[in-house]
């Protein structure tokens, strides 16, 4: 498709995984070479994720101007779907530019709800070969999209209890624990960073232990955030340790400049951290 888009890998990680497990389903049900779900924006559909078969028609991460896909089809429609014998043929179809650029012929495609019936894209199929759809195939597409709804909902609730939460964890006078748990985006980044520091301001922090242990790293990123939020907490006299580093991470970030250069010390665990800072655990009696 045309016009190269980053796609934020962050979004949607649980209904990518899904949809990817059930496009083979949707490939062989069907028999099609393509399957794909395409995200809706206020003025473009982006593909987040996608199944080839044999050849690579329809890659992830790429945008077409929503005046020009199909989806305003499916999406326009009053049964919110849409199904071509041959997309070059197809009155309504033959004369986008995506078809000139995707030269295929058969096409199926519903429309993707979250569970509250708002729309989120569409979830089409696509062959090079001239196929012809029946009401059956349409029921059958439109259950998976209905499956995929309530994995929708699901990234939709985890997505915003990350984003709202940012546990800090007082443990004693000048001393906090911030865990960093699942995915940061740019979004989450911010918040962290925001509450982090002014928390640190307010409560007259003099050291913060960032807890690692729950963080996910997606496309061998380590977040900037945390380098950045070591150096902002370093300008207003607050010291950063480092804890909960996996064997993962510190195997992916041994070469990385910009976590070799943190200004933050690295410790095994809570117990070590407290005690590098001199403080201890006691067992209370």
């Amino acid at each position: 498709m045309p016009n190269e888009y980053k796609l934020d890998t962050t979004d949607f990680q649980s209904l990518r995984t899904a949809s990817r497990k059930m496009f083979h389903i949707i490939s062989e049900h069907l028999d099609v070479q393509t399957a794909y779900i395409a995200k809706k924006d206020d003025t473009s559909m982006t593909v987040l994720s996608s199944y080839n078969r044999d050849e690579g028609i329809i890659n992830e991460g790429y945008t077409v101007d929503y005046g020009g896909t199909y989806c305003r089809f499916i999406l326009n429609s009053r049964n919110k779907a849409m199904t071509t014998e041959n997309l070059m043929q197809e009155a309504r179809t033959k004369d986008l530019a995506v078809t000139d650029e995707l030269r295929k012929r058969g096409f199926l495609g519903v429309e993707l709800t979250d569970v509250d019936g708002n729309t989120f894209g569409t979830l089409c199929v696509m062959d090079s070969e001239e196929k012809v759809f029946e009401q059956e195939d349409i029921r059958f597409l439109k259950s998976i999209a209905d499956v995929l709804s309530h994995i929708i909902e699901l990234d939709q609730t985890q997505y915003n209890m990350a984003l709202l939460n940012v546990p800090i964890i007082p443990i004693t006078k000048g001393v906090s624990i911030l865990t960093i748990q699942g995915i940061i985006d740019e979004r989450r980044a911010k918040k962290i960073m925001d509450t982090t520091l002014r928390y640190g301001a307010e409560k007259d922090i003099d050291y913060f232990i960032i807890d690692l242990s729950g963080l996910v790293i997606l496309d061998d990123l380590f977040p900037d955030v945390l380098a950045k939020l070591v150096h902002s907490l370093e300008l207003m006299g607050i010291e950063a340790l480092m804890t909960g580093i996996t064997p993962a991470i510190a195997q992916r970030e041994v070469e990385n400049v910009k976590f070799n250069k943190l200004k933050a010390r690295t410790v095994v665990n809570l117990e070590a951290a407290l005690s590098s800072i001199g403080f201890s655990l006691v067992e209370k009696q």
